[in-house]
């Protein structure tokens, strides 16, 4: 099975929580590439994984960030052929919107026929020991869910 670990982070806070989780995927043997939102040329490109850990910091007061709008676009017009994915994000409590991007990017990843089916991780910040707990949970109920005979 291969996963895909799909991230955009501004000041690096995304990007930790996405090598948690590709590390924790790596040391259950899963086949995993870690890609830069940056690098994602069209929604298509989800359809590569078998699952996609799709992970994304919310701006401002709960909007998607820049780099990910082009994507987000396109996925408007994209139809997801049931693709599994697990949601994750860093945000800043201070807004009342806590991770808001990851409700957006819910809504319109089952508005395009993909599944989401866990709840969205939502971490303040950079992750600390304690998050990182929380991460690799995460990934195992994920999996546990997505792949429950193995």
């Amino acid at each position: 099975m291969k996963i895909g670990v799909v991230y955009a982070s501004m000041s690096g806070n995304t990007e930790a929580i996405a090598d948690i989780i590709t590390e924790e995927l790596k040391a259950r043997k899963y086949e995993v590439e870690l890609v830069d939102m940056l690098s994602v040329q069209s929604p298509k490109d989800f359809l590569n994984y078998d699952l996609t850990f799709l992970g994304m910091y919310t701006w401002g007061d709960g909007d998607y960030p820049d780099e990910c709008l082009d994507i987000m676009e396109e996925l408007e017009d994209f139809d997801l052929e049931q693709q599994p994915f697990a949601l994750f994000g860093s945000g800043d409590t201070s807004y009342p919107d806590f991770c808001g991007a990851l409700d957006l990017l819910d809504t319109l990843i089952k508005a395009q026929g993909g599944i989401t089916f866990v709840d969205p991780l939502r971490i303040e910040f950079n992750p600390d020991p304690e998050d990182e707990e929380q991460i690799k949970k995460f990934v195992a109920e994920a999996l546990a869910i997505f792949e429950p005979s193995r």
